[in-house]
């Protein structure tokens, strides 16, 4: 394979790259908004309906699932064409947000919950800044498009609380420790395909699930969830189907995410993911003919007027901020890329400088 080709961005075949902007972004948004559904329609199903409460064994599972997924798109160990010890500085930062995000559920109610999920967009903006061969800066319209479309899916969400948000202090250190690691993983990811353009997003998914795999292993474990959930699942075995179908579509998603922050960066990505919160809760309102409040045309306003600001074509941002140039759908996973001469070694170097706790 050339070179030319292996930097071209692979989305189940179909080469992404080769697509005009706006097409790219509607492929990719469009595979990471099916597979996400897909996702919510079955953890729906798994964990209200079954009443299956088993996050670490599923996850596990499921990484199963994409190991063979991706080995059976043609991927093998001999591809990686990236050092394993960035993967695992990668993974334990994903697995320390994932372990902090289901910790803090137990000190802050539903409301506090959304309030700072929904915020994710903005500490992947500022932390941007500060990831080795990365060193992001965003435009003052992105800041404000970013605020205008948490706010809106904070008011929407919020409008149908039975209780206001609940704020203990143990759950926002926990919810804020992770959304700072959260906000990591994107640019970390985005800095690796920038750094070494020839990172396919088989292998980032291939090497973050196979070095992640062995940290669920302590927490099931220890709380003693890996016996509970085998038990079950034994009992009820379609829940493997179940599991095995949700990773198929949770893997289109995946793969349409890093394809995003291949093209777009990890800022523009966070927008699209938060966006199909509120796509999701939307649709949940008109299929199930739930009324819409004033609170949540409120919301839909704010949200709408954010995604529009990110889309607003190049010659309108330059009548807004005059002498300013960018393009809110330009590369910006390219933009840095001018800067990485050293290759691979300047991100570990770089890394070695800002380490990041595991957590």
């Amino acid at each position: 394979m050339g070179q030319a080709e292996e930097n071209h961005v692979w989305l189940l075949g179909c080469n992404v790259s080769s697509k005009p902007r706006w097409m790219q972004l509607l492929i990719c948004g469009g595979g990471f908004f099916f597979g996400y559904m897909i996702n919510g329609v079955c953890e729906e199903y798994v964990y209200n309906r079954l009443q299956f409460s088993y996050g670490w064994y599923f996850t596990f599972v499921q990484g199963f699932v994409y190991l063979g997924l991706i080995s059976w798109y043609g991927f093998r160990p001999k591809h990686i064409v990236n050092p394993w010890k960035t993967y695992i500085k990668l993974s334990a930062v994903l697995m320390g947000s994932h372990g902090l995000t289901k910790g803090s559920l137990m000190f802050l109610n539903y409301p506090a919950q959304i309030m700072f999920k929904s915020t994710k967009v903005l500490p992947v903006m500022i932390m941007g800044a500060f990831v080795p061969g990365l060193r992001r800066k965003y435009s003052i319209l992105e800041y404000v498009s970013a605020v205008m479309l948490v706010l809106g899916l904070v008011t929407f969400t919020l409008a149908d609380a039975q209780t206001s948000p609940n704020f203990s202090s143990i759950g926002v250190v926990m919810v804020v420790g992770a959304l700072v690691l959260d906000s990591f993983v994107g640019n970390l990811q985005e800095a690796i395909f920038t750094i070494n353009p020839a990172t396919t997003q088989l292998e980032m998914l291939f090497c973050s699930t196979a070095v992640g795999l062995p940290f669920l292993i302590p927490p099931m474990l220890i709380t003693g969830e890996f016996f509970r959930a085998w038990s079950n699942c034994f009992q009820h075995p379609y829940i493997y189907l179940v599991l095995i179908f949700e990773a198929c579509a949770t893997f289109i998603g995946q793969i349409s995410v890093l394809c995003l922050i291949a093209l777009f960066g990890a800022a523009t990505t966070a927008m699209v993911t938060t966006a199909r919160k509120a796509v999701t809760l939307l649709l949940s309102y008109i299929i199930f003919t739930k009324p819409l409040l004033g609170q949540h045309c409120t919301g839909l306003l704010l949200i709408t007027m954010g995604i529009t600001l990110k889309l607003l074509p190049d010659h309108c941002q330059h009548r807004i901020i005059s002498g300013h140039k960018y393009s809110p759908l330009q590369n910006e996973a390219s933009t840095s890329r001018s800067d990485s001469t050293d290759g691979m070694s300047k991100l570990e170097e770089g890394e070695a400088g800002h380490k990041i706790s595991s957590q």
